[in-house]
């Protein structure tokens, strides 16, 4: 089985742009690095829930989408590896510091798949 982590993020239409030149900068990282697989999205079709909902989860303001992303691994441990290296990499400070969303409203987490089909 693999692993995966798991982010949802806020982004400002205006700056949708800068964030998709920001994640092929880091996809191409995390893939050199070893992650089998590096995937963005763009909501298309999000809506907003009475109790929950990934537009209240972010926190989403007017004029932002919600962007839900995934990194594949082979396991925890080789995610650890991975992440220790992209970490590391003298390139991701410099992506890292871009304003293209508010890291404070993100959402992520390390997910073990229950099925895999």
């Amino acid at each position: 089985m693999s692993y995966i982590d798991g982010f949802v993020v806020p982004v400002p239409f205006e700056h949708l742009k800068d964030y998709r030149k920001l994640s092929k900068r880091a996809g191409k990282i995390w893939r050199e690095h070893g992650a089998l697989a590096y995937v963005e999205c763009v909501g298309d079709d999000v809506p907003p829930g009475k109790h929950t909902s990934f537009t209240k989860a972010v926190k989403l303001k007017d004029g932002e989408v919600v962007v839900f992303s995934w990194i594949v691994y082979n396991s925890r441990a080789h995610r650890d590896a991975v992440i220790r290296k992209v970490m590391s990499d003298p390139r991701m400070p410099q992506d890292m510091k871009m304003k293209a969303f508010d890291s404070r409203r993100m959402i992520y987490g390390g997910f073990k798949p229950m099925i895999e089909m």
